[in-house]
């Protein structure tokens, strides 16, 4: 049982704090904290539109559409950015985008987490269930998290309006792919998963050692 727990909350939450601790000017613990529950509150809209997918599934009669949650699930995470974060003034720099991106997409991915692991869950063990997701939807989030915030620091310190096409875009088709791929064979699926990680983390990485060469938060490195 708690072993249970702590895969299903905890793995979102270490992730979260990595993040949040690499990042070496930390945001405040209080708009941390609002941004994942910001998260958290994004699986209701979700919710109510990806019925609309198993309504069109079953009306078309497709066996399976689940890849097109990436293209409800992602803009609702890109709209809080924009709604919630873009006009904060506490995002100055553009390592707080990958920092808020992923809080927004892990406070999400844990609700959904708890609804997968606890509510809807009646052909696996529990277990079972918390540990597949802790090793694939888990990470999968995070990173589309990270990917939006690059693009998104990317538009917001150099301006390019293309920055701001590929920060909605490339998480969707992330997500979407990742869905279609869940009926593959495990080596193709872990195999992209492995891909997607490996690129968000060169993502992470860049605005990391940007960050290295600051001696305050605002003062902008990007060329």
């Amino acid at each position: 049982m708690y072993l249970t727990l702590l895969l299903t909350i905890g793995v979102p939450l270490a992730i979260v704090t990595y993040v949040v601790q690499s990042d070496k000017f930390p945001e405040p613990t209080d708009l941390v904290i609002k941004t994942f529950f910001v998260g958290v509150f994004l699986c209701w809209p979700a919710g109510f539109l990806n019925n609309f997918i198993f309504v069109l599934q079953d009306a078309l009669g497709f066996e399976d559409l689940s890849f097109l949650a990436g293209f409800t699930e992602e803009p609702l995470k890109f709209l809080a950015f924009m709604m919630f974060i873009k006009a904060n003034i506490e995002f100055d720099e553009p390592m707080d985008a990958i920092v808020y991106g992923t809080i927004i997409s892990l406070g999400f991915a844990t609700y959904e987490n708890i609804e997968y692991v606890y509510l809807y869950n009646e052909e696996f063990s529990s277990l079972f269930i918390a540990t597949l997701r802790a090793i694939s939807a888990i990470p999968l989030h995070a990173c589309c998290g990270v990917i939006m915030g690059y693009y998104i620091g990317l538009y917001t310190f150099k301006g390019s309006k293309k920055y701001i096409i590929q920060a909605l875009l490339i998480p969707i088709f992330v997500h979407a792919l990742y869905n279609f791929l869940t009926g593959f064979p495990n080596i193709i699926f872990f195999g992209y998963l492995i891909v997607v990680i490996y690129f968000a983390n060169n993502l992470h990485k860049k605005f990391v050692a940007e960050q290295k060469q600051k001696t305050f938060e605002s003062e902008q490195r990007i060329r």
